[in-house]
């Protein structure tokens, strides 16, 4: 009898420790650049939502979209989007033991979307790459000094790459010679099903705004029935390449049909529905989290000020003082 006891808790023992490990997520805030430093009051919201990694977000910038010069790491940009500032944010992030996704990004001006960006000769292609690659692989660099966990090689510049898969190929070749770290790329919801570099790197990376409900106020059941297909889309990739599947970015507004089409970011869009906000963003957890395919993601977006962020008068993305908040935090608890 004491024998079988003995066993018994072993195996009880065992089996809690499995599920631990096989539950584990990448419990992520994406982590929004400011025009100051950060400290540890900055850095305690983040840990008290049980995130254990954020996307540090370093930024560049181009004129429109058939301009072929990345401008970065300028004294007219705000501290945080800089190499200075994102060596500073992790170091503070670092001290809460939060890990880190360095995710340098492109800005194109006026907000056109960087998807877009396609040069119309080739002088120009020639020039896009030699601009990005001094680009990315200074942040490369900051990322391997750093030891980032993940270094994400790009966001949502399908056009690019759809035009130039022979430079994404040697680019990533070119970055794992200076960073030994885990490599993602950020294809948007609508881009991820071609892009051709996926058996290279070691997160499939997915912005996730996924379609998944007409309704004003959707249901969890709908956002539920509304992810179906996409989710047999992503873990077939999964499958296909044997890579896990990282969502570089997920979330919805508190807007009214918040599920209808989740990547619009425009300021007419005013009407504040933060139940719309949490059922969506339950639905993905629902969906999501429970798959051993699935690595985590990171919520869009999180600012520094949490005091001061977001609110239930807020119609934007933040989840920050919303409804929304306590059930990530639940959620992140849970998979931690």
């Amino acid at each position: 009898m004491k024998m079988n006891r003995l066993l018994f808790c072993f195996l009880a023992l065992w089996l809690l420790q499995s599920c631990t490990s096989q539950t584990k997520k990448i419990n992520g805030v994406s982590f929004v650049a400011a025009n100051e430093s950060v400290n540890d009051l900055h850095i305690s919201p983040v840990v008290k939502v049980n995130a254990n990694y954020a996307a540090v977000m370093p930024f560049g910038f181009v004129k429109n979209l058939s301009h072929p010069q990345v401008t970065y790491n300028t004294k007219g940009q705000w501290y945080g989007e800089t190499n200075e500032g994102s060596k500073q944010y992790i170091n503070a992030l670092r001290k809460k033991k939060v890990n880190i996704m360095l995710k340098p990004q492109i800005w194109v001006w006026h907000g056109e979307f960087t998807g877009f960006i396609e040069m119309k000769n080739e002088t120009d292609w020639k020039a896009l790459e030699a601009s990005y690659s001094k680009f990315i692989l200074e942040y490369a660099q900051v990322a391997q000094d750093v030891q980032a966990e993940i270094f994400c090689i790009g966001t949502e510049l399908e056009r690019f790459i759809d035009n130039r898969p022979d430079y994404w190929l040697k680019l990533i070749h070119e970055i794992k010679q200076v960073y030994k770290g885990k490599l993602t790329y950020a294809a948007n919801w609508d881009e991820f099903k071609r892009t051709p570099f996926w058996g290279v790197l070691d997160f499939i990376g997915i912005d996730a705004y996924f379609p998944v409900s007409d309704s004003k106020t959707p249901t969890v059941e709908e956002c539920l029935a509304g992810w179906e297909k996409h989710k047999n889309t992503v873990s077939t990739l999964s499958g296909k390449f044997d890579k896990p599947v990282l969502f570089t970015e997920y979330g919805y507004r508190s807007v009214d049909y918040a599920g209808k089409e989740p990547w619009r970011s425009d300021r007419s869009m005013t009407q504040v529905n933060l139940k719309a906000q949490t059922n969506t963003t339950k639905a993905l957890f629902e969906t999501f989290w429970k798959e051993d395919w699935f690595a985590g993601g990171f919520i869009w977006k999180w600012y520094h000020n949490h005091e001061r962020a977001g609110g239930e008068n807020n119609s934007r993305f933040t989840p920050q003082n919303k409804p929304v908040e306590a059930l990530i935090k639940m959620q992140y608890e849970l998979y931690k």
